[in-house]
């Protein structure tokens, strides 16, 4: 059975964006605090949290590879998009005019898999595109991908499986580390060793460089599809 592994990366929108009622909702927390030193820091500690949820982000990029052949592609958005065919090859970045468009793209590929792997995908990942792709109104062609977290059909999240779904906790032998962590002990190449982390995702963005977004997030894919042939081979079965 053909295997999509695939990430996704997030902005969050401006605080211009939303409403009173929704700006006092989100900044609550800070208005709580006694200086308004204090309260501007928080507000800004608490806009750098809003790509973490599709209520208060968009997503901005869909890198996705079939885990065998390791063909793909990437989308990302770019006020460019349309500028230019999109590229040939083993993986082709395709440029989209607006999210609404990426999401469609995505899930035209997504009804050809039935079995997805990604890396802390059941949590963050599909409930993001879900809820992204349900508030453009753009149809969602795979509805069963959050599947059961104790299975690994049809959906192996891999930050499940390298804790044997949190047997030991937070500081047990089998503790969650990040993507980064575990390409390193096990000898893979970490996608942020060219010196783009999802934390420059924005910054990125305000600057018009979304192909190297799109370059970021196919290598955390990459890695994800080493990583994904590594438990299949060394760990699938562990019970």
């Amino acid at each position: 059975m053909a295997v999509l592994v695939f990430d996704i990366e997030t902005a969050g929108f401006a605080r211009d964006d939303f409403d009173e009622a929704q700006q006092e909702y989100l900044f609550r927390e800070a208005e709580r605090l006694p200086t308004e030193t204090e309260r501007a820091a928080r507000r800004a500690e608490l806009a750098q949290t809003f790509s973490l949820w599709p209520l208060t982000a968009r997503v901005v990029c869909i890198a996705m590879l079939n885990a065998e052949t390791r063909r793909g592609k990437v989308l990302f958005t770019a006020d460019d998009a349309g500028d230019g065919a999109a590229e040939a090859g083993p993986v082709e970045f395709v440029a989209c005019m607006d999210e609404t468009e990426l999401l469609a793209a995505f899930w035209d590929v997504a009804r050809h898999y039935d079995q997805i792997a990604t890396f802390n995908g059941r949590s963050f990942d599909v409930p993001f595109l879900y809820l992204r792709s349900a508030l453009l109104n753009v149809p969602i062609t795979r509805k069963t991908w959050l599947g059961y977290r104790f299975a690994t059909t049809p959906h192996c999240d891999l930050a499940d499986q390298f804790t044997f779904y949190g047997v030991s906790g937070r500081d047990g032998a089998a503790r969650k580390f990040n993507l980064d962590f575990y390409c390193k002990a096990f000898g893979i190449e970490s996608p942020k060793s060219r010196g783009v982390t999802g934390m420059d995702v924005p910054r990125l963005l305000a600057e018009g460089r979304q192909r190297e977004i799109a370059e970021y997030c196919l290598r955390d894919v990459l890695a994800t599809v080493e990583l994904y042939h590594l438990w299949r081979d060394r760990l699938a079965g562990v019970k």
